[in-house]
């Protein structure tokens, strides 16, 4: 898995990456000096198939903690709302208000379930659009009460039945990043297991977007990539390593904003520890967000999103 100098480097060069001017020559120049610097680790035996492919298993892992055991763990008076006011309560979004550091802030989040009863019970973590109305609408009270709104992200994507598919699933992940991007209060999001999909991203349209160490993100699931381009699941080690999920590649690209350290052999090995590891990188980056004016808040977070990607 890569080191403290390699997350450093990328962090760096994800920085230079997303300046105004880019043709500068000391830019230009910097930039390939660190890239230098990261394929010379690459050479070494760090970034194997095997290797990416046990961050995705980290990622996977029945014992890992999921939004409820954070929240259990970092907040206060918690108080979870249920039910979109229209259809139904999807179980594989939680969302409420509760206190972080002596804050009142709202929080949305994907929920797993832990047996087999559960699991069916929150649909393995994917939701319906009924979820997504959930969050939306405690977006709005949050919005209306000005606390900061803490997303916190693990799904192997949206629910894919075809009742979700009469219900809108696609309009309902779009309504949920449009509000995202509107909102004036600050807003941080944190992938915590996996971030497959428009089930993700529908969450993930916040000020600053932070990654466990252990997490993936990715616009498809590995398997689903090995169907499409090789006509077979078997190759999901070679999609997850061809299309960079894993933390620090995802930091490199500028997806994401910064990565959360995980106690040693993952987070379900002390999740004690992996929540004071997160509560205290939420904490920092909410403070950081405080001072702007909802104004600057939105300009500085459409841009963010809208300077994604690679254009020719």
């Amino acid at each position: 898995m890569p080191g403290e100098a390699e997350h450093r480097l990328r962090e760096r060069l994800s920085k230079l990456s997303h300046l105004p001017l880019l043709r500068g020559t000391k830019v230009a120049g910097e930039k390939q000096r660190l890239r230098r610097q990261l394929r010379s680790l690459r050479d070494e035996p760090s970034s194997s198939e095997d290797e990416i492919w046990e961050i995705v298993e980290l990622a996977r892992h029945p014992d890992r903690p999921y939004t409820l055991d954070y929240v259990e763990r970092i907040l206060d008076d918690w108080v979870e709302l249920h039910g979109d006011r229209g259809r139904a309560d999807d179980g594989a979004i939680v969302a409420g208000i509760g206190r972080l550091n002596g804050h009142t802030i709202a929080l949305v989040g994907h929920q797993k379930g832990r047996d087999v009863q559960e699991r069916v019970d929150r649909q393995f973590g994917m939701p319906h659009p009924e979820g997504y109305a959930k969050a939306m609408r405690v977006m709005d009270l949050a919005e209306r009460f000005g606390f900061p709104l803490v997303s916190l992200i693990d799904t192997p994507g949206a629910y894919p039945g075809v009742a979700a598919e009469q219900h809108g699933q696609g309009g309902a992940i779009a309504r949920s990043q449009a509000k995202m991007i509107a909102l004036g209060i600050p807003t941080v999001a944190c992938v915590i297991g996996e971030g497959m999909s428009g089930g993700a991203v529908a969450i993930g349209v916040a000020d600053r977007v932070l990654m466990q160490e252990n997490a993936i993100y990715a616009v498809i699931s590995p398997e689903g990539c090995a169907a499409i381009l090789w006509r077979d699941i078997a190759e999901a080690k070679k999609a997850a390593a061809a299309f960079r999920l894993d933390a620090a590649d995802c930091l490199e690209l500028g997806v994401i904003d910064a990565i959360v350290p995980e106690p040693p052999g993952g987070a379900q090995e002390n999740v004690d520890g992996a929540a004071r590891l997160l509560g205290d990188s939420l904490r920092e980056a909410l403070a950081e967000l405080q001072p702007l004016t909802p104004e600057e808040r939105r300009r500085r977070r459409r841009r963010k999103f809208r300077e994604m990607g690679v254009y020719a």
